[in-house]
């Protein structure tokens, strides 16, 4: 691509353009050399035009009905006149490599609302089922003109903390359980909530999430606030009717409000911006420590002496490291 087509690519996104706008982050998530080298000159090109969304992390045990709260959520979104990305992070497989993919058949009412535009992103096995690229297709919906970016992940995992790295606020959604569900949810998950919604709150669960409500909100008094001022607040909903949403979004709202423009959330997204630049850094590094011919040709035989038990793994890791380091100083 050259220059000029960048910057006709770029004139396409800032004008809303679904279809420049789902090429960049193709591009972006490319692993080709020539493909990342076409994504950061765009990316440089729209910067200024980045970081002035609402970032919002969604995630959620199996079957809470993250798709489902994400669609009409959404739609409410756009009917206060939001416009809406909604970034879903796909399990790629561990065999095949292969992801389901299937976001826009989970929310098929939003995905053809001209104002969202849905984006499913295989992890590519990266901690957290955060997608590598992630912070890129961000960066990019924002100077599409969509104020409102989603990221959903995978599910709750210890891992899953990765999503704190990219958002400004984390919404975690509950089942009407309560008690039993509150014992199994990792603590490091609910103390990075700055929000927590009971969903399928409706019929005959109406009552259970409430009571479970309680008993989050008791559990979550006992925890560390990730904001000095903000004690999570508990609320309950039902994607399936509707009830509550509206509250989620006023809630977020009085979230940004509290800590939005020069405060907490100016800081915390300068330290993301740091931390992406050592993720790239340590990205780059092991690239190359791995195309490295010298360290190629002795990673298989230093590999099986390590899986015989011949060789310690840090053994291993130090004659590797002294190869890749000895040849990047010409010695």
């Amino acid at each position: 691509m050259t220059v000029k087509s960048v910057e006709d690519l770029a004139a396409d996104i800032r004008g809303g353009g679904r279809r420049a706008l789902a090429r960049a982050i193709t591009l972006a998530e490319s692993s080709r050399a020539d493909h990342r080298a076409e994504a950061e000159a765009l990316e440089a090109e729209l910067l200024a035009e980045a970081g002035r969304s609402v970032r919002l992390g969604i995630s959620g045990v199996p079957g809470v009905g993250k798709s489902t709260f994400i669609e009409a959520f959404g739609l409410h979104l756009i009917d206060q006149g939001h416009k809406v990305a909604v970034l879903a992070v796909d399990p790629s497989s561990k065999r095949g490599g292969g992801s389901i993919l299937g976001d826009k058949t989970r929310m098929e009412q939003l995905s053809r609302a001209s104002d969202a535009f849905i984006r499913p992103s295989p992890t590519g096995g990266t901690l957290g089922g955060v997608a590598r690229r992630t912070r890129e297709a961000m960066l990019l919906c924002e100077a599409a003109g969509f104020d409102v970016i989603i990221v959903e992940t995978v599910g709750v995992g210890q891992s899953e903390t990765a999503v704190a790295d990219l958002v400004d606020l984390f919404l975690l959604l509950l089942l009407p359980g309560g008690g039993d569900e509150l014992q199994g949810l990792k603590r490091g998950i609910v103390e990075l909530a700055d929000i927590l919604a009971i969903n399928k709150a409706d019929g005959e669960l109406e009552a259970a999430a409430g009571r479970a409500a309680a008993e989050y909100a008791n559990a979550v008094r006992l925890l560390p606030p990730g904001h000095e001022g903000w004690p999570p607040p508990v609320l309950t909903c039902s994607a399936k009717t509707g009830t509550g949403i509206a509250e989620v979004w006023a809630e977020i709202a009085r979230f940004r409000e509290a800590f939005g423009p020069g405060g907490a959330i100016a800081d915390k997204r300068a330290r993301q911006a740091q931390a992406w630049m050592w993720n790239e850094i340590s990205e780059t590094l092991m690239a190359r420590f791995k195309a490295h011919p010298e360290v190629a040709e002795q990673l298989t035989a230093l590999g099986d002496k390590v899986r015989a038990g011949i060789l310690t793994p840090a053994a291993a890791a130090r004659a590797l490291m002294a190869t890749f380091l000895g040849a990047a100083n010409g010695t």
